[in-house]
Protein backbone atom coordinates (compact mmCIF):
# COMPACT_ATOMS: atom_id res chain seq x y z
CA UNK A 1 0.00 0.00 0.00
CA UNK A 2 2.42 2.52 1.30
CA UNK A 3 4.79 1.55 -1.89
CA UNK A 4 1.97 2.72 -4.25
CA UNK A 5 1.77 6.13 -2.58
CA UNK A 6 5.26 6.76 -2.74
CA UNK A 7 5.28 6.26 -6.21
CA UNK A 8 2.16 8.43 -6.48
CA UNK A 9 4.11 10.90 -4.67
CA UNK A 10 6.95 10.92 -6.87
CA UNK A 11 4.61 11.42 -10.45
CA UNK A 12 3.28 14.41 -8.99
CA UNK A 13 6.38 15.64 -7.57
CA UNK A 14 7.91 15.40 -10.66
CA UNK A 15 5.03 16.83 -12.87
CA UNK A 16 5.46 19.75 -10.91
CA UNK A 17 8.78 20.42 -10.62
CA UNK A 18 9.70 23.85 -11.35
CA UNK A 19 13.94 23.20 -11.07
CA UNK A 20 16.46 20.80 -12.12
CA UNK A 21 19.92 20.57 -11.99
CA UNK A 22 21.81 18.05 -13.58
CA UNK A 23 25.97 17.40 -13.18
CA UNK A 24 26.14 21.51 -13.08
CA UNK A 25 29.68 22.94 -12.94
CA UNK A 26 30.67 25.93 -12.93
CA UNK A 27 34.09 28.05 -13.26
CA UNK A 28 35.20 31.41 -12.62
CA UNK A 29 38.31 31.92 -14.65
CA UNK A 30 40.44 28.96 -14.59
CA UNK A 31 38.59 28.40 -10.84
CA UNK A 32 36.42 24.79 -11.01
CA UNK A 33 34.21 26.19 -8.22
CA UNK A 34 30.86 23.19 -8.88
CA UNK A 35 31.78 19.98 -8.85
CA UNK A 36 29.06 17.85 -11.13
CA UNK A 37 25.70 19.42 -9.01
CA UNK A 38 22.76 18.02 -9.13
CA UNK A 39 19.09 18.78 -7.48
CA UNK A 40 15.42 19.38 -8.10
CA UNK A 41 12.99 21.07 -6.43
CA UNK A 42 9.11 20.87 -7.07
CA UNK A 43 6.25 23.28 -6.80
CA UNK A 44 5.39 25.12 -3.49
CA UNK A 45 8.87 23.79 -1.61
CA UNK A 46 11.39 25.66 0.03
CA UNK A 47 14.64 23.91 -0.32
CA UNK A 48 17.62 25.17 1.57
CA UNK A 49 21.56 24.86 0.36
CA UNK A 50 23.57 24.25 3.54
CA UNK A 51 27.47 24.15 3.93
CA UNK A 52 30.48 26.52 4.98
CA UNK A 53 31.81 29.59 3.58
CA UNK A 54 33.47 28.40 0.00
CA UNK A 55 31.36 25.25 -0.01
CA UNK A 56 29.88 26.89 -3.51
CA UNK A 57 26.18 27.74 -2.68
CA UNK A 58 26.29 31.40 -3.65
CA UNK A 59 27.45 30.00 -6.51
CA UNK A 60 25.26 27.47 -7.19
CA UNK A 61 22.32 30.55 -6.98
CA UNK A 62 24.70 32.65 -9.16
CA UNK A 63 25.42 29.57 -12.11
CA UNK A 64 21.37 29.41 -12.36
CA UNK A 65 21.49 32.94 -13.16
CA UNK A 66 24.17 32.23 -15.55
CA UNK A 67 26.29 34.74 -13.58
CA UNK A 68 29.34 33.00 -13.46
CA UNK A 69 32.20 32.92 -16.18
CA UNK A 70 31.39 29.41 -17.72
CA UNK A 71 29.26 26.48 -16.67
CA UNK A 72 28.00 22.99 -17.98
CA UNK A 73 25.46 20.90 -17.14
CA UNK A 74 22.18 21.17 -17.26
CA UNK A 75 19.55 23.61 -15.59
CA UNK A 76 16.01 22.97 -16.57
CA UNK A 77 13.61 26.04 -15.19
CA UNK A 78 10.04 25.65 -15.95
CA UNK A 79 10.43 22.75 -18.11
CA UNK A 80 12.89 25.08 -20.24
CA UNK A 81 16.57 23.80 -20.81
CA UNK A 82 18.84 27.24 -19.75
CA UNK A 83 22.22 26.43 -20.01
CA UNK A 84 23.07 28.04 -22.91
CA UNK A 85 20.52 30.63 -22.41
CA UNK A 86 21.51 34.38 -21.62
CA UNK A 87 21.32 35.86 -18.12
CA UNK A 88 18.14 38.45 -18.77
CA UNK A 89 15.92 35.87 -20.48
CA UNK A 90 16.00 33.72 -16.94
CA UNK A 91 14.48 36.04 -15.62
CA UNK A 92 11.33 35.68 -17.92
CA UNK A 93 10.73 32.28 -17.02
CA UNK A 94 9.90 32.93 -13.84
CA UNK A 95 13.18 33.06 -11.98
CA UNK A 96 13.66 35.85 -8.67
CA UNK A 97 17.23 36.18 -7.57
CA UNK A 98 18.00 38.25 -4.43
CA UNK A 99 21.86 38.34 -4.12
CA UNK A 100 23.27 39.16 -0.75
CA UNK A 101 24.17 42.95 -2.12
CA UNK A 102 19.96 43.38 -2.27
CA UNK A 103 20.43 45.29 -5.32
CA UNK A 104 18.13 47.96 -4.14
CA UNK A 105 18.09 52.06 -5.25
CA UNK A 106 19.22 53.64 -2.70
CA UNK A 107 18.32 57.32 -4.00
CA UNK A 108 14.38 55.96 -4.64
CA UNK A 109 11.45 55.60 -1.48
CA UNK A 110 10.46 52.42 -0.71
CA UNK A 111 7.09 53.35 -3.20
CA UNK A 112 9.49 54.17 -6.41
CA UNK A 113 11.64 51.02 -5.47
CA UNK A 114 8.38 48.79 -5.97
CA UNK A 115 7.50 50.64 -9.52
CA UNK A 116 10.42 50.47 -10.72
CA UNK A 117 11.22 46.89 -11.59
CA UNK A 118 9.94 45.19 -15.15
CA UNK A 119 7.18 42.70 -14.84
CA UNK A 120 8.58 39.58 -16.31
CA UNK A 121 5.37 37.92 -15.90
CA UNK A 122 1.59 38.90 -15.16
CA UNK A 123 1.58 37.37 -11.95
CA UNK A 124 3.45 39.46 -9.90
CA UNK A 125 2.24 40.29 -6.31
CA UNK A 126 0.55 44.01 -6.45
CA UNK A 127 1.54 46.88 -4.08
CA UNK A 128 -1.02 46.73 -1.85
CA UNK A 129 -0.26 43.15 -1.48
CA UNK A 130 3.37 43.57 -0.76
CA UNK A 131 2.36 46.50 1.94
CA UNK A 132 -0.12 43.78 3.80
CA UNK A 133 3.35 41.30 3.87
CA UNK A 134 5.24 44.09 5.24
CA UNK A 135 3.78 46.75 6.96
CA UNK A 136 7.14 48.18 7.77
CA UNK A 137 7.40 48.95 4.34
CA UNK A 138 3.80 50.18 4.18
CA UNK A 139 4.92 52.82 7.22
CA UNK A 140 8.39 53.47 5.32
CA UNK A 141 6.96 54.05 1.77
CA UNK A 142 8.49 57.56 1.66
CA UNK A 143 11.59 56.60 2.90
CA UNK A 144 14.52 56.87 0.67
CA UNK A 145 15.94 53.47 0.38
CA UNK A 146 19.37 54.89 2.27
CA UNK A 147 17.19 55.84 5.44
CA UNK A 148 15.88 52.28 5.64
CA UNK A 149 17.55 49.77 8.67
CA UNK A 150 18.91 46.31 7.30
CA UNK A 151 15.97 44.51 7.61
CA UNK A 152 13.99 47.10 5.91
CA UNK A 153 16.27 46.90 2.71
CA UNK A 154 15.68 43.26 2.63
CA UNK A 155 12.61 42.88 2.92
CA UNK A 156 12.49 45.62 0.10
CA UNK A 157 14.43 43.30 -1.88
CA UNK A 158 12.31 40.72 -1.48
CA UNK A 159 9.37 42.57 -2.17
CA UNK A 160 11.01 43.92 -5.76
CA UNK A 161 11.68 40.28 -6.62
CA UNK A 162 8.18 39.54 -5.95
CA UNK A 163 6.25 42.39 -8.16
CA UNK A 164 7.65 40.87 -10.79
CA UNK A 165 5.89 38.03 -11.11
CA UNK A 166 9.24 35.54 -10.26
CA UNK A 167 7.56 32.12 -8.85
CA UNK A 168 11.01 30.53 -8.19
CA UNK A 169 13.16 32.88 -6.02
CA UNK A 170 16.91 31.71 -5.60
CA UNK A 171 17.59 33.84 -1.84
CA UNK A 172 21.35 34.51 -0.73
CA UNK A 173 21.72 35.06 2.66
CA UNK A 174 18.61 37.01 3.40
CA UNK A 175 18.75 37.09 7.81
CA UNK A 176 22.40 37.41 7.56
CA UNK A 177 23.01 40.46 10.05
CA UNK A 178 19.10 40.92 10.86
CA UNK A 179 17.71 41.30 14.39
CA UNK A 180 16.01 38.38 15.50
CA UNK A 181 12.48 40.05 15.15
CA UNK A 182 13.38 40.51 11.06
CA UNK A 183 14.24 37.51 10.95
CA UNK A 184 11.01 35.70 12.39
CA UNK A 185 9.12 37.98 10.21
CA UNK A 186 11.14 36.96 6.98
CA UNK A 187 10.27 33.22 7.99
CA UNK A 188 6.59 34.38 8.33
CA UNK A 189 6.48 35.68 5.07
CA UNK A 190 8.80 32.76 3.33
CA UNK A 191 5.79 30.71 4.75
CA UNK A 192 3.27 32.64 3.09
CA UNK A 193 5.18 32.78 -0.21
CA UNK A 194 5.07 28.48 0.29
CA UNK A 195 1.45 28.69 0.19
CA UNK A 196 0.99 30.73 -2.81
CA UNK A 197 3.18 28.02 -4.21
CA UNK A 198 5.96 29.32 -4.80
CA UNK A 199 9.44 27.91 -5.02
CA UNK A 200 12.10 28.96 -3.13
CA UNK A 201 15.63 27.81 -3.26
CA UNK A 202 17.67 29.41 0.25
CA UNK A 203 21.34 29.45 0.70
CA UNK A 204 21.36 30.56 4.49
CA UNK A 205 23.64 30.04 7.39
CA UNK A 206 21.25 30.52 10.49
CA UNK A 207 20.13 26.66 10.33
CA UNK A 208 17.65 27.74 13.62
CA UNK A 209 16.01 29.86 10.77
CA UNK A 210 15.78 27.85 7.73
CA UNK A 211 14.64 24.38 9.81
CA UNK A 212 11.88 25.45 10.34
CA UNK A 213 9.99 26.38 7.21
CA UNK A 214 12.15 24.38 5.20
CA UNK A 215 11.04 21.02 3.47
CA UNK A 216 14.56 19.39 2.56
CA UNK A 217 17.94 20.41 3.04
CA UNK A 218 21.16 19.57 0.65
CA UNK A 219 24.51 19.91 2.50
CA UNK A 220 27.27 21.47 0.28
CA UNK A 221 30.86 20.86 0.52
CA UNK A 222 34.13 21.84 -1.73
CA UNK A 223 31.54 22.35 -4.55
CA UNK A 224 30.06 19.04 -4.12
CA UNK A 225 25.99 18.13 -2.68
CA UNK A 226 27.64 15.78 -0.41
CA UNK A 227 24.27 14.53 1.66
CA UNK A 228 20.18 15.38 1.40
CA UNK A 229 17.83 15.90 4.39
CA UNK A 230 14.39 15.62 4.81
CA UNK A 231 12.78 17.79 7.26
CA UNK A 232 11.74 14.55 8.74
CA UNK A 233 15.04 12.98 9.14
CA UNK A 234 16.28 16.01 10.83
CA UNK A 235 16.71 14.85 14.15
CA UNK A 236 18.52 11.95 13.38
CA UNK A 237 20.77 13.55 11.22
CA UNK A 238 21.62 16.44 13.41
CA UNK A 239 25.37 15.04 14.21
CA UNK A 240 25.76 14.14 10.80
CA UNK A 241 25.20 18.50 9.95
CA UNK A 242 26.76 18.87 12.41
CA UNK A 243 30.16 17.56 11.42
CA UNK A 244 29.27 19.24 7.65
CA UNK A 245 28.22 22.90 8.86
CA UNK A 246 30.98 23.27 11.96
CA UNK A 247 28.44 24.19 14.50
Amino acid sequence: MSTNHTSADHTNNTRREKLRISDLHAFYGESHILHGIDLSIGQGELVTLLGRNGAGRSTTLKAIMNMVGRRSGSIVINGTETINMAAHKIAHLGMGFCPEERGIFSSLNVEENLMLPPAVRSDGVSVDEIYEMFPNLYERRFSQGTRLSGGEQQMLALARILRTGANILLLDEITEGLAPVIVQKLAEVLMQLKARGLTILLVEQNFRFAAPIADRHYVMEHGHIVEEVHAHELIEKTELLNTYLGV
